[in-house]
This record gives structure tokens, C-alpha cells and sequence, in this order.
């Protein structure tokens, strides 16, 4: 009987890796490049109805833009469509807080259950879509972010030092005016976010936008670099 019992559970093993080598790449055992390489494969047809269909099947529509020039100004050349695995993208979602800011790898296979890659390369995530009730993604848009394109990106603004902070020991308010700043970056040097640092900031002073200490290969996009990132108030205003 145990003999039995054990020739069952080989076989029964045996059936799982089967499954596991037959199922699409995207959907095996995770490893340290899962959560750092989008696994996508090409997507043949567009519109609502298509993308409803390859949600359905837990997939996301995606879209990766491939500039014309080396420079954001010089429009789009290439749309490439394409499908991306929700709970690989959830994940990676999860991991990284600054995943619209953060370059990361795309390789994109022949198939859903092909292993030939037909292209693969460094993008940045500029838009990810959620539905409002459930949370779910319902699409991602990438940008091609090859050695030498410059790219415009949303960087994420970081406050750090509140706890030495001066005027907050003496009962202040850190108005936080900015959560985010454009900049124009080389695609290499994409940082996940930009820190302001208020460790020596006392009541009534303030960062300045161009105050914040940046890779003097970025470039600030705002009419007025002299606005005000954050204040350091007396107190916190009424709301």
C-alpha cells in the first residue's frame, strides 16, 4: 500500500513540473530577475473589446512608445503593443514604490508559451491604469529608455530629517507644497525620487525648487524654479 501510495505521488509530481515546463515563462517559479524584468509577448489587435478579452484572462494590455529622436520633444516613432502578465505586474508593483520613476527590463517573447525572445531592453513605466472599485491594472504604458535618450519624468519628492528638524521641535508644520517635480533625464540616470532635506529648516524657512541637489545632468522643467517645495509654518493652518 505504501509502495502505492508512493508511485501516486511521484506521478503526481511528475505531472506538476509537466505543467509547470508547459506554462508560460511569465507564470514560472519566481526569481530575482522576475521582479525586475517585465515578461510581455506581442498583442495582435486593439480597442476595448480585445483589451476586455486579455483582462478576462488575467493579462494587461501595454503599449511601449519608442521616441524619434534622443530627446522627449521628438515625438513618438513606434507603438508597440503588447500583453503583460497582471500578477507579475502587481508584484513588481508591490516591490517598488518609485515604479514610475525607475527604469527597469522588458523582454518580450514570441508566444504565450513560446521561449524565443524577440526583443528585449531597458523601458521606463510612465502611466499605469487602475479601475477605481477593484484596484485591478487595466493597462501600463512603457517608454523605450535606451543609453542616451533623454526622457521626461515625474520624480517623486521625498521629505527626510523631520525628526532633527528645528521649527518642528518647536511646534511647527512641514507644509509639504510638492509631492513631485519634472525633470528632463538621461535615461541612465533616472532617480527613483528626489529627496529635500529639512533637518536644519526653522520656522519660516523653505526649499526652494532649486535648492533640491540633483545629477547635474538633470534638468528641472518649471517656469519658476523659485516656488517653494515645502515651508516649515508656525502652525498648522485650519482647515
Amino acid at each position: 500500500m505504501a509502495q502505492c501510495l508512493r508511485g501516486r505521488s511521484a506521478a503526481a509530481a511528475a505531472v506538476g513540473e509537466a505543467v509547470i515546463r508547459a506554462s508560460a515563462p511569465w507564470r514560472r517559479a519566481a526569481t530575482a530577475s522576475y521582479h525586475h524584468t517585465i515578461q510581455a509577448v506581442p498583442r495582435e489587435t486593439a480597442g476595448p473589446r480585445a483589451a476586455a478579452r486579455e483582462r478576462r484572462q488575467g493579462r494587461v494590455p501595454a503599449v511601449l512608445l519608442t521616441l524619434a529622436g534622443a530627446g522627449p520633444g521628438d515625438g513618438v516613432a513606434h507603438r508597440k503593443l503588447l500583453t503583460a502578465d497582471r500578477k507579475q505586474l502587481g508584484e513588481m508593483l508591490k516591490q517598488s514604490p518609485y515604479f514610475l520613476s525607475t527604469p527597469v527590463r522588458l523582454q518580450v517573447r514570441a508566444g504565450e508559451r513560446s521561449t524565443a525572445v524577440v526583443h528585449s531592453g531597458t523601458v521606463l513605466p510612465i502611466k499605469v491604469h487602475r479601475d477605481e472599485t477593484t484596484g485591478n491594472i487595466l493597462n501600463l504604458v512603457m517608454v523605450q529608455a535606451d543609453e542616451g535618450t533623454v526622457l521626461k519624468v515625474n520624480l517623486p519628492v521625498e521629505f527626510k530629517g523631520e525628526d532633527a528638524c528645528p521649527g518642528l521641535k518647536k511646534g511647527g508644520f512641514l507644509q509639504k507644497i510638492r509631492t513631485s517635480l519634472v525633470y528632463l533625464c538621461p535615461a541612465e540616470r533616472i532617480p527613483p525620487k528626489v529627496e529635500v532635506d529639512v533637518t536644519n529648516l526653522d520656522v519660516g524657512d523653505r526649499v526652494l525648487m532649486h535648492d533640491i541637489p540633483v545629477h547635474p545632468l538633470l534638468k528641472l522643467l518649471s517656469k519658476n524654479e523659485t516656488m517653494p517645495v515645502c515651508k516649515i509654518l508656525a502652525s498648522k493652518p485650519v482647515e
